[in-house]
């Protein structure tokens, strides 16, 4: 893993990106050159002077829409199979209707009709070919990282977990653990390292060949070996907390494991005049460019939700935004006008008895959430942030969810880290494994983050998935 902007990017995930993206262009290429070789034809392609520009609007168009239908989020254990097929073609499908939208726009960039039909079978065949390599040597134990524990307790047990898991962007090699003092042990006993009096941690990490130690120790007073573990970073190995860990390998901040000080000394957390601006100004771009293209979608969902009960087309409900100030965010009603005649506040349910036909659809294409546009204008909602909770939700998360108001230190969005990673939440629990997706949002957050949001966001739209 590396970092961008903050945010741990896979490496494997980034070659096969970049390998991908050479496919691409090398397939406009190659096919430019085998609709030339054809004698007697004559052949609409740009100019050389704007060819290069034209297979590098096919391969982003192309990149973009295998993201979008979530090819580039990897398992290891499926590989080529069929789920594979069914969203290579659909991607290439979007990426056809962006490169038509991008040649009417800019019609001295497009390849010609009979060049595109060749482009695209050479990417096909390229990305396919491409793909069935790198599976084969994502296998490769040079791809691997040895690491080891400093731990045997229920936190190295649940990271080891973590670090097994088949179908992970980073492939671990577990080298063994070595017990804490006093700590419960929770690992088979074969799995321990065994440490002869006089041997360091050096040593040891040397003599199984270990790249990294992560520290997994929930107790660190009394025992704990800090000086070890300096001689060891010291030596060039690369020593990590479970916390950042764990960060590292979930994109969450777990909060059973992370220390306050943890989060006041690590970096990130950038709320900075810059950060600000530019947030700002990616926010009113989005929501500009979103409402010009979705009004007549907005205006037929507005009809729609009147004919079906002749109630209410729009709903506001008072939510809390940042510094915990309360708003009202407005949608389209997805809901019977007397959802909550009790007049207590329900969490909202997969599959809410309470949900119209209308509402249901507008819920799981996102429609419903099109009139939080103008709260963003406002400048209460950004577009991209965690999600606001009713003030009746929050009173009762603060207290049973730790680190809970931090969300609150920011502007809430129309979508977020946590929507498009986690599925729909009803109950605290949860907001429990939402907010540690929120956390990490927070803590990380950037242009480039809030970019990976709304590529997912339009995979979760178009898998009729999450929240």
């Amino acid at each position: 893993m590396f970092r961008i902007s903050n945010h741990y990017v896979s490496k494997i995930v980034s070659v096969l990106l970049v390998v991908e993206v050479l496919v691409l262009l090398g397939a406009a290429y190659a096919g430019a050159a085998l609709r030339y070789m054809e004698v007697g034809t004559t052949v609409t392609v740009p100019s050389l002077d704007h060819f290069f520009t034209s297979a590098v609007a096919f391969a982003l168009a192309i990149v973009f829409s295998m993201s979008a239908m979530g090819m580039y989020q990897l398992d290891f254990e499926e590989g080529l199979r069929h789920p594979f097929l069914m969203k290579l073609m659909p991607s290439f499908v979007m990426g056809f209707l962006i490169l038509t939208l991008v040649f009417y726009v800019a019609p001295e960039l497009s390849f010609g009709r009979s060049i595109l039909v060749i482009v695209f079978a050479l990417a096909a065949v390229g990305i396919f070919i491409a793909r069935m390599i790198f599976f084969k040597t994502s296998e490769a134990r040079f791809l691997q990282s040895r690491i080891m524990f400093l731990g045997g307790g229920p936190l190295a047990k649940e990271c080891s977990e973590l670090a097994e898991r088949a179908n992970r962007y980073h492939r671990y090699d577990i080298a063994g653990f070595i017990p804490a003092p006093g700590e419960e042990l929770c690992v088979t006993q074969s799995d321990l390292l065994k440490m002869r009096d006089g041997d360091s941690l050096v040593k040891l990490a040397r003599q199984y060949n270990v790249s990294e130690i992560v520290v997994s120790v929930q107790n660190r007073r009394g025992g704990f070996p800090i000086k070890e573990l300096l001689d060891c970073k010291l030596q060039g190995l690369k020593v990590t907390d479970a916390a950042t860990f764990f960060e590292r390998e979930t994109c969450q901040i777990r909060v059973d494991s992370i220390q306050p000080s943890w989060l006041v000394f690590g970096g990130g957390f950038d709320q900075s005049f810059v950060r600000i601006f530019m947030k700002r100004t990616f926010d009113l771009i989005c929501s500009t460019i979103i409402l010009a293209l979705t009004f007549p979608l907005m205006l037929l969902a507005a009809l729609a939700v009147w004919f079906e009960d002749r109630g209410p087309v729009f709903y506001s409900q008072e939510r809390v935004g940042k510094d915990g100030k309360s708003f009202f965010v407005h949608k389209f009603r997805s809901m019977r006008a007397d959802a909550e005649k009790g007049g207590k506040p329900q969490w909202a349910a997969q599959n809410d008895p309470r949900v119209t036909r209308v509402g249901n659809f507008m819920r799981k294409t996102r429609i419903d959430e099109l009139p939080q546009i103008l709260n963003v204008f406002k400048g209460e909602m950004s577009f991209v942030g965690p999600r606001p909770e009713r003030p009746y939700f929050v009173e009762q998360l603060i207290e049973v969810v730790p680190y809970y108001n931090v969300r609150h230190s920011i502007k809430p969005g129309i979508t977020g880290w946590a929507q498009v990673r986690y599925g729909y939440g009803s109950s605290a629990e949860d907001a429990l494994q939402k907010l540690q997706y929120d956390l990490y949002y927070v803590k990380n957050n950037s242009l480039f983050l809030d970019f990976l949001v709304l590529i997912n966001t339009l995979k979760v739209v178009l898998f009729r998935s999450g929240r």
